[in-house]
């Protein structure tokens, strides 16, 4: 039997449900931040599975979507595929989680507009220095680990 995938906005409900609870390390509505990174997503030119993606990009890693719902989730396999390239594994150094993201097609511009949106002056501005200091350079390894421009 074949499911038909959920919609854009029924992407984005189970995405705003699932992460209800969660906020960022500003306090902020996690929410923000996957619609932020789902509107990067869509500015940079992507499809409608790496939007859908984007919404679910962190589901996994924190812990509010197992690797059994995401399996059973009626997504289509592209996009389930990009939500497990760009998901951590613990352990895994940086060099193997962004040859995964390279590996996988469609993940890029994903972890692209995550970077772009965790990046962001504004949103690190309210966190402590030394927090915004170890952030900086943490993502400013990955875009390089990625080939993504500073």
């Amino acid at each position: 039997m074949t499911r038909t995938p959920l919609s854009l906005p029924d992407v984005e409900e189970l995405a705003r449900t699932a992460h209800a609870a969660q906020t960022d390390k500003a306090g902020r509505p996690y929410a923000e931040h996957l619609a932020a990174v789902a509107e990067g997503v869509r500015a940079r030119g992507g499809d409608p599975e790496q939007i859908a993606a984007a919404w679910l990009h962190d589901a996994v890693e924190d812990h509010v979507l197992t690797p059994r719902e995401l399996a059973a989730a009626p997504v289509t396999d592209r996009t389930r595929a990009i939500v497990l390239a760009v998901t951590k594994r613990p352990g895994e150094s940086p060099e193997a989680y962004a040859r995964r993201i390279l590996d996988t097609p469609g993940a890029l511009l994903v972890k692209q507009a995550d970077l772009a949106h965790n990046a962001d002056p504004g949103r690190l501005a309210v966190l402590d220095e030394a927090t915004r200091k170890r952030l900086t350079e943490k993502y400013a390894r990955m875009r390089a680990l990625l080939g993504l421009p500073a």
